[in-house]
């Protein structure tokens, strides 16, 4: 209950003060948002980079990992292991 109260007082105190002091809230409005577009922004572009660069090397891993080469290799390391136990 006292909860509900506190919040209440805090929310008439709060439209009391925007009231008299509006031209204050609205300068501090007018700073605000330029620094947090900027902020935004920027996070915004780290992200972005950091996507890209994870795409770029999920790509060059897909490229790298032929699979035909793999078994061919494989094959040979199997022949090879065959030929070698034949001659023991």
């Amino acid at each position: 209950m006292a909860a509900l109260f506190g919040g209440l007082v805090a929310l008439v105190l709060g439209i009391i003060g925007i009231i008299i002091w509006w031209g204050y809230f609205v300068k501090a409005l007018a700073a605000g948002i330029p620094t947090l577009l900027i902020l935004g922004g920027a996070l915004a572009t780290y992200l972005g980079i950091e996507e890209w660069k994870d795409k770029r090397s999920a790509q060059k891993f897909d490229d790298e990992s032929d699979t035909s080469k793999l078994k061919e290799e494989v094959k040979s390391i199997k022949k090879e292991v065959e030929d070698l136990k034949k001659e023991e």
